[in-house]
């Protein structure tokens, strides 16, 4: 496989920042809906991604996309693309 091919497989999600207290840095809930393995009912769930914010302009309550990219810190391997939309 190519290089090129090899990078543009990386994930990408789309979440609201719930928190931008630290430094170039932002937490981003993702929500998905999951069937229960038993009930057949759907369940929300939602996952917490740490995100590099180079720039530092996204809020609490935006719509952001991110993308998987190399480990930066302990928690941290997912960077912000772009905001989608901003918190009202």
């Amino acid at each position: 496989m190519e290089e090129k091919n090899v990078r543009n497989l990386r994930k990408e999600r789309i979440g609201i920042v719930v928190s931008n207290k630290m430094d170039k840095t932002i937490i981003v809930a993702v929500k998905r809906k999951v069937k229960h393995p038993i009930y057949g009912k759907f369940v929300s769930k939602t996952t917490k991604f740490y995100a590099h914010d180079e720039k530092d302009d996204s809020n609490i309550g935006d719509l952001v996309r991110i993308m998987e990219t190399r480990p930066l810190s302990k928690n941290k391997c997912w960077r912000l693309i772009d905001i989608i939309e901003r918190a009202k």
